[in-house]
């Protein structure tokens, strides 16, 4: 699936939160977009899974406009983690993932034995099958958070959005779901915070500034110890990996080293 975002715009109380953002993801491509607090990160992505609707531009999905499918259509290409996800009612672990599969759902009929293999398949990827029984309401934030990613897997998107999805994980468990992702096959377009973790996984980044689009390409292009200043404000110094050759950030403190 190809994602174009096209002069997508969002304004709220006359202020711009997104403006004129272009950007592209190619199918099975990992776009990671990047940026300080409040640069419009979460807005363009909720634009994408239509929590909100632009106030100009469009979001495309294979050349159509996304605002023309029924939401049940697009639930069917699309699957998000959100930053605001919730698990308020007491639904056991296999219930809420199973919740995924509702777009695809014809009345109240059962999963089918593809689809129960689906859901196990999924839990077992987030490391939570042995959670299955529990009520997600007893769960920590890291466990929550990786039953609504095994839940989004089981909507077999083409296109998955995640705002944060390393967020309240540690670190096995973010490295995990970030190799799966990167053997996934999957189109995918994710909002991160941790540069170095954006670097790893993602084939381009796109930086936001105040809701408007600073740069987008490959990590080691994109994030140079000067666009990095200026953007986020902080010093850096950057390396390959010993071994992936991958970029690496060194977060240059001030004050020196502590002895």
């Amino acid at each position: 699936m190809i994602l174009s975002l096209r002069s997508l715009s969002v304004e709220r109380a006359g202020r711009a939160l997104v403006e004129r953002l272009d950007l592209d993801v190619a199918p099975g491509q990992i776009v990671g977009i990047v940026g300080p607090n409040g640069s419009g990160k979460s807005t363009a992505l909720r634009c994408v899974y239509r929590a909100l609707r632009p106030s100009s531009g469009a979001v495309l999905l294979d050349g159509a406009d996304l605002g023309t499918l029924s939401l049940r259509d697009s639930a069917r290409s699309v699957a998000a983690l959100t930053q605001d996800s919730h698990a308020e009612l007491d639904f056991t672990v296999e219930e809420v993932v199973a919740l995924g599969r509702t777009p695809h759902a014809r009345g109240n009929r059962a999963l089918d034995a593809r689809e129960r293999e689906l859901c196990a398949g999924a839990m077992a990827r987030m490391d939570v099958s042995h959670l299955a029984g529990r009520s997600v309401l007893t769960l920590s934030g890291g466990e929550r958070q990786r039953v609504l990613v095994a839940r989004a897997l089981v909507q077999e998107p083409r296109l998955l959005v995640l705002d944060e999805p390393t967020n309240h994980l540690d670190v096995r468990h973010q490295v995990a779901l970030l190799s799966f992702l990167r053997g996934s096959g999957l189109t995918v377009l994710a909002a991160l915070h941790d540069l170095n973790l954006a670097a790893a996984v993602c084939d381009r980044v796109a930086v936001l500034r105040a809701g408007s689009l600073v740069a987008t390409g490959a990590p080691a292009e994109v994030l140079t110890p000067e666009l990095v200043e200026d953007v986020f404000g902080v010093s850096v110094t950057v390396v390959a990996h010993p071994r992936t050759g991958a970029l690496q950030l060194l977060y240059d403190l001030p004050g020196g080293v502590r002895t």
